[in-house]
């Protein structure tokens, strides 16, 4: 995301995210773990699958999985490692050229051939249908792109970008056939071929109210996939769910073998551990560290929201230890930035600037700007984990000062809910984001270079025209001051308000395995760890 959702996030629980990101690895595959399908549940709904237009956690968890790119983050991995190439490297003393060669005897699930030529076609095209809802932002260092030959592809920069092969490694990064894909519009997700270590077999829509994206994609292993790895299963469908209620009972009735990262209620995924502690259930629980992370976005271009002053009282009131206490049972922690903890550079600038709750700090931002009180202010979202309640306890939170009168609103289908903070409908809305790749400029160049994967409307020059072209040249990517700089800028200026960091959760049934290795800090979903005991 500045155009990032994969969501995302954007993605699926109250807000979008935006999607996860990395590649799939998977060895030629004969066949490999159960014959008897895997099926996951998920509340990551998504509308696009086309790479040029997908940018939701829903859209790159299928896409991680059914396409490859150059380089993939294997599971626990913080630097990108070859996937589709063989080797890729930086060449020339200013580092603007990235050279990789491709693995020989790569084909796409229909057959055809996988070459040089097909990664510029991919990027090339991206480049060009340039969706507003896409990922193409992500490759905006890249000034044009050639293919050597058959097996070698070379990448040339506008500018020295050390976070390109992260880039690369995320579904942004996804090759496609270009003898299936047009050059200048997205291809319909019924009709997507990839190469990575699963095609998609068949495709079920949602209906009336629903939605009008996937309500269940069936996947089968890919017998023309090259990789490292093996699949652990032979088939393999993701269903998704509108509600975290309807996706338990799927998992209590056996319909669904797991979930993915936290598609369930709080209270619920809290229930499940202590019931599995106790001997209690047939569901077993595993956990880890997230990189996921929620906020509230402010539009800064509405008459309310846009005055920094009202976007500040609100940051001085939020109560994020209230929230993770109440509303999500301590399984997320409190957030104090738009970088998370545990990925480098983070600092707590928002908790540095505001500290706890102060309702006369709040008052004072508003009376000194000679804002109108009650502030009226509508917060909107569509999906959440925690359903209202999580709504609700923001509202409260803000009422409860005197100084905001807020309307909360659910849009209920997704794509509606993303087009209209695209327009810039909203004043407030709740938003989730899902990294695209494990490294402090996915959270800082997607979510408030231009407006972000959000849409806004807010640009700082000192952090778009300075330190993001200063960052991005660091190899050394646990250089902080920069990112450092930035965050100190969000927290000031308010954009949007951090608000709680998930920590993985995941649900399945006591016969699936392979849960526990596809759980780390990259957001990705591996289909091919999971198997079935016999």
């Amino acid at each position: 995301m500045t155009s990032a959702k994969r969501l995302a996030v954007l993605g699926c629980a109250a807000m979008v995210a935006t999607t996860a990101a990395g590649c799939a690895s998977a060895s030629r595959v004969v066949g490999g773990g159960s014959s008897s399908a895997i099926t996951m549940g998920t509340v990551n709904v998504t509308n696009v699958l086309d790479p040029a237009g997908a940018y939701d956690a829903g859209s790159w968890l299928v896409l991680n999985n059914t396409f490859q790119s150059l380089l993939q983050f294997p599971s626990g991995a913080t630097v990108p490692q070859p996937d589709a190439a063989q080797a890729c490297s930086f060449t020339g003393a200013d580092a603007t050229t990235y050279d990789c060669t491709l693995r020989s005897g790569l084909k796409f699930s229909n057959g055809h051939p996988l070459t040089a030529a097909d990664v510029v076609f991919s990027v090339q095209r991206m480049q060009k249908i340039n969706d507003p809802s896409g990922p193409a932002a992500l490759l905006s260092t890249i000034k044009s792109v050639e293919a050597k030959s058959d097996t070698e592809v070379v990448f040339h920069l506008n500018t020295p970008d050390a976070v390109l092969p992260a880039k690369l490694a995320s579904a942004a990064g996804s090759i496609v056939d270009h003898q299936v894909f047009p050059a200048d519009k997205l291809l319909a997700n019924d009709k997507l071929v990839g190469s990575g270590p699963y095609k998609i077999d068949s495709i079920e829509n949602m209906t009336g109210s629903a939605g009008h994206g996937p309500a269940k994609i069936a996947l089968s292993a890919n017998s023309h996939y090259q990789g490292d790895d093996k699949l652990q299963n032979s088939k393999f469908v993701v269903r998704f769910f509108n509600q975290a209620d309807d996706l338990k009972t799927a998992l209590d009735k056996g319909d669904i073998d797991l979930t993915d990262n936290n598609s369930l209620d709080p209270t619920v995924a809290t229930q499940l551990k202590q019931d599995q502690i106790a001997g209690n259930s047939n569901v077993q629980v595993s956990e880890g560290d997230s990189a996921e992370v929620s906020f509230v976005v402010f539009n800064t271009k509405d008459p309310v929201t846009g005055n920094p002053a009202v976007r500040r009282a609100v940051a001085q009131l939020l109560d994020r230890q209230a929230i993770v206490r109440d509303v999500f049972a301590r399984s997320v922690q409190p957030l104090y930035s738009v970088v998370p903890a545990g990925i480098a550079g983070h600092n707590t600038a928002f908790f540095d600037k505001y500290g706890e709750p102060d309702v006369s700090k709040a008052k004072r931002f508003l009376t000194d700007a000679k804002v109108s009180l009650p502030v009226k202010m509508t917060l909107t979202w569509s999906r959440a984990r925690s359903g209202e309640t999580e709504m609700a306890t923001i509202k409260k939170q803000l009422e409860a000062s005197g100084l905001f009168q807020v309307t909360v609103v659910q849009e209920p289908d997704w794509g509606k809910f993303q087009d209209g903070w695209k327009a810039g409908s909203y004043q407030a809305y709740a938003a989730r984001w899902v990294p695209d790749y494990v490294d402090p400029d996915d959270y800082i160049t997607p979510l408030v270079v231009g407006g972000g994967a959000y849409h806004n409307g807010w640009d700082n020059p000192q952090i778009s025209q300075e330190l993001v072209p200063q960052s991005i040249k660091q190899t050394d990517r646990s250089a902080g001051g920069a990112y450092g700089q930035m965050q100190d800028i969000v927290a000031t200026e308010v954009p949007l308000v951090p608000v709680y960091q998930n920590k993985a959760f995941y649900a399945s049934r006591s016969d699936i395995t392979g849960v526990d290795s596809t759980v780390d800090n990259s957001g990705i979903f591996r289909f091919w760890d999971i198997g079935r005991k016999n």
